[in-house]
């Protein structure tokens, strides 16, 4: 009797974890903007707590019959992988903390260590380890744990050196390419790490001199943060897994800063005593109460987002219309787009090739379809112009997103942002809109500076740059390598927080402002893009003779202040544009913009680069 069920023992274990992993499969499955109910994360979750569970109670009976250290390992880094699914669904950062310490746990414990002997004839094994890196790797990206991130990256660097000398290289050949693209991603990302942190921080962005006038600001209608999409299409951009450098910063500009105690070091006690718990979604693996410690209950809950890499056309607007279809009511949806413009990907030849087809048919149905007149075919929209190019080929139409195509969805709020250098072109969704008037943020069309690092598109956007880290992209544009100076850094951002401060008040206490605007304005993190993108316009300064149509903060501000040098007579190109226009007292002309932007080019002198009329 003892023997038949010791010999059940492994036969049950394997068949929870047929029955687990079937189940997280099908939830994995699922695209990450599809909103399920909680009962889907639930039931995996409470399948993996028995296999845990189980192999807790008979862990002796199933090491005699040959259970290995790395299966453990694998329950818990697939549970780790299930709760950051979670959060990339959820946003919820307590998932992503979860993540987290189920990696460290699994790190410290070394469940895959045993593949630097065993995995000699079992490079599936060294797969499993290096799968668990790079996962771990991406979780601690995202919460900014420079620390372990180094570590883990020297350590997964050896590993696939050895998986070369050992398997041979052809072998590992995509793991190859793992390991330049991380390399490459934070070779880009490190210069900003000692900056302060992308994602809303109440210490850093919340500003005590305006909170009166932003509390008692209000509109007819207010409209909070639902729903974010972003997504990035530039061939050969700097990427981690599917997150590109500039998705990447969106996204941790869309979100609240956790609590401080997280970045302390916690301690993990031994895999082998966890236990699992389906009630509270705790991992086990520390003390209950310290997941809870890492959020800080007052802050608002951070708003879904949807990271898409690389879609195809088609594939976008499904998702912009799943989003939308279930949009809340009194929500704005944000969607953020960064592609290339199709202008220069298109040939001409393939232009008048369409062209030549196009008319060839056309003459033959000459006699069914009356002639339009000339002025009808002049103002009809060409087929290659005013378009983003989102695909690997150059297939006329099919891969281009036109602003058309983006009309549909502003029957509720939306705000968008392209991010192109053909962004101008999407400034006829502007009093085209068919039900909610939208709000539109148009990147400029040229880079205002050089990127240090190689081609823009491939090394991450200026703009989206400073809409996530306005000083760092301020040093960026100007040449300036202060960021390792922390008290001049400081300076400089109290500057600019106070700077911050001031257009608040202004925007707050206008009486012109516009109803888009005024609908969001009491949103946090959509207020703090609108005051970073007022800086980024103004510091572009006009030449002398070149008449300008002012329309918001500090985006704009650098940008309408600074002097180009390059003697381009159509600035316009350099210039972002902010649909519908905001107040003329924080237009580049104001003095009080414009005394900001002399504080700060001061403390960064630089003064000499720009030109202020008014002061």
């Amino acid at each position: 009797m003892e023997d038949a069920a010791a010999a059940a023992v492994p036969k049950t274990f394997k068949s929870l974890v047929k029955k687990s992993d079937r189940k997280f499969a099908k939830l994995r499955d699922i695209p990450p903007y599809v909103r399920l109910p909680n009962h889907y994360f639930s039931n995996v979750f409470k399948a993996y707590t028995k296999l845990w569970k189980y192999q807790q109670q008979n862990r002796s009976k199933l090491i005699e019959s040959g259970l290995q250290r790395w299966e453990i390992g694998e329950i818990a880094s697939r549970i780790g992988q299930l709760y950051f699914l979670q959060y990339m669904r959820t946003s919820e950062a307590r998932f992503l903390f979860e993540s987290c310490i189920f990696y460290e746990a699994i790190l410290n414990r070394g469940y895959f260590d045993g593949s630097r002997s065993t995995g000699r004839s079992d490079p599936g094994l060294r797969f499993k380890e290096l799968r668990f890196y790079a996962r771990f790797l991406q979780v601690s990206l995202i919460l900014n744990r420079w620390e372990i991130v180094q570590a883990l990256l020297d350590r997964f660097k050896a590993l696939v050196d050895d998986s070369n000398a050992t398997f041979g290289e052809s072998n590992f050949r995509e793991w190859n390419i793992v390991m330049q693209e991380m390399t490459r991603f934070m070779k880009l990302y490190a210069p900003i790490t000692n900056m302060r942190p992308l994602r809303y921080h109440l210490k850093f962005d919340s500003y005590p001199i305006s909170l009166q006038y932003v509390a008692r600001f209000h509109a007819s209608k207010v409209l909070k943060l639902q729903d974010a999409l972003l997504m990035s299409y530039h061939h050969n951009e700097v990427k981690f897994g599917e997150l590109t450098i500039d998705t990447f910063r969106m996204l941790q500009c869309l979100e609240w800063e956790p609590n401080e105690h997280f970045y302390q070091k916690q301690p993990v006690t031994s895999l082998g005593n966890a236990s699992l718990t389906s009630q509270s979604f705790s991992s086990g693996l520390i003390d209950m109460h310290i997941v809870a410690d890492m959020m800080d209950p007052s802050l608002p809950p951070n708003p879904n987002k949807a990271v898409l890499y690389r879609p195809s056309v088609t594939k976008l607007v499904s998702v912009m219309a799943t989003i939308c279809d279930v949009l809340p009511p009194d929500s704005i949806m944000l969607i953020y787009i960064a592609a290339s413009g199709n202008s220069g990907q298109t040939s001409v030849q393939h232009r008048q090739k369409y062209q030549s087809a196009r008319t060839s048919n056309v003459s033959e149905r000459n006699n069914l379809i009356p002639q339009n007149n000339s002025s009808e075919r002049e103002s009809s929209s060409h087929p290659f112009a005013n378009s983003l190019w989102l695909g690997p080929s150059r297939t006329i139409g099919f891969n281009d997103l036109y602003p058309g195509d983006l009309i549909p969805f502003t029957r509720r709020p939306a705000f968008f942002i392209i991010d192109s250098n053909d962004s101008h072109a999407f400034k006829v969704l502007h009093g085209a809109e068919r039900g909610e008037p939208a709000a539109l943020f148009l990147s400029p069309s040229r880079p205002t500076f050089k990127n240090q690092f190689g081609d823009v598109n491939q090394n991450g956007s200026q703009f989206t740059l400073f809409l996530t880290a306005p000083l760092r992209a301020c040093c960026q544009m100007l040449g300036l390598t202060f960021s390792n100076e922390v008290d001049f850094m400081e300076d400089a951002e109290s500057i600019v927080s106070t700077a911050f401060s001031e257009w608040e008040v202004i925007l707050c206490t206008s009486t012109t402002l516009d109803l888009v605007w005024a609908q969001i304005l009491s949103e946090p993190l959509l207020r703090r893009l609108i005051l970073r993108y007022f800086l980024f316009k103004l510091m572009l300064l006009p030449l002398q003779n070149y008449s300008w149509q002012w329309q918001f903060i500090f985006c704009r501000s650098l940008l309408a202040l600074y002097h180009h040098h390059d003697g381009n007579p159509d600035l316009d190109l350099y210039v972002p544009v902010c649909l519908p226009q905001l107040p003329d007292p924080v237009s580049p002309h104001s003095r009080v913009i414009q005394s900001a932007i002399m504080a700060l080019t001061n403390r960064l002198k630089v003064s000499h680069c720009f030109r202020f009329d008014n002061l």
